[in-house]
């Protein structure tokens, strides 16, 4: 399932929410046109749990906030940039852009730290703008509950276009993420199939949390905009 848009349209221009795309964006060409050098970028860059906790020098605690802009390929970044996309927009509409931006490295903070605190032995560079959004999914539930996301679909090799509740395509979504995080715990792996998954569960705690303390307007239960339909 593919998000492509929501059904709530956006009353300010998200200026912030593109700044960030455009930055992410940026620095991934900017990685890739290092070639061979690339990966030692995303080794000093990216978070590294044991590193972090055993030998921290100066440069490294800044790597929680650095790894929030690297992206291991374009599958990994589209991705992220598509979901940034299409609900970043309105949560910055309800907290205002500096606020936005604030809360969006505070859940990425969150989520990096529920990482390291979850792998600690790990000596694995971890990136990606993951953590932060999924703070950015969180208070869009909590900002707009009755929501609908447009969701293209595959079924028989054909191309459906269905609309979601947004509380049941991310409440699912975030279930997925923990369940998956609970395997890495019972297993006795690290990042199963290279996916931060305990990130993703902080960062989507982080925004529950945050979103209401850093909102403009006081939390409703529903929106006469969310009838807008495409």
């Amino acid at each position: 399932m593919i998000p492509l848009r929501d059904t709530v349209p956006s009353r300010s221009f998200p200026f912030v929410n593109w700044l960030l795309i455009v930055l992410n964006v940026v620095v991934f060409l900017v990685i890739l046109s290092l070639r061979s050098d690339a990966e030692g970028f995303v080794a000093a860059l990216g978070l590294v749990p044991k590193r972090l906790l055993t030998d921290p020098q100066p440069w490294e605690l800044v790597t929680p906030f650095t790894s929030m802009f690297l992206h291991g390929g374009w599958a990994h970044l589209l991705g992220n940039m598509l979901a940034l996309y299409v609900f970043g927009d309105n949560v910055e509409d309800r907290l205002g852009s500096g606020r936005y931006l604030v809360f969006y490295l505070l859940c990425g903070l969150v989520a990096a730290f529920a990482h390291v605190v979850i792998n600690a032995e790990s000596t694995v560079p971890t990136i990606g703008a993951s953590g932060a959004i999924s703070g950015v999914l969180a208070a869009y539930v909590v900002f707009y509950p009755t929501s609908r996301v447009i969701t293209l679909v595959l079924l028989l090799f054909l191309p459906w276009f269905v609309q979601i509740p947004a509380t049941i395509y991310i409440g699912f979504w975030f279930v997925a993420q923990l369940l998956n995080g609970v395997l890495t715990v019972v297993k006795g792996q690290q990042a199963m199939g290279g996916v931060a998954w305990w990130a993703h569960v902080g960062g989507f705690l982080a925004g529950l949390a945050f979103a209401p303390l850093f909102a403009l307007r006081p939390v409703r239960r529903a929106y006469a905009d969310e009838l807008y339909r495409w």
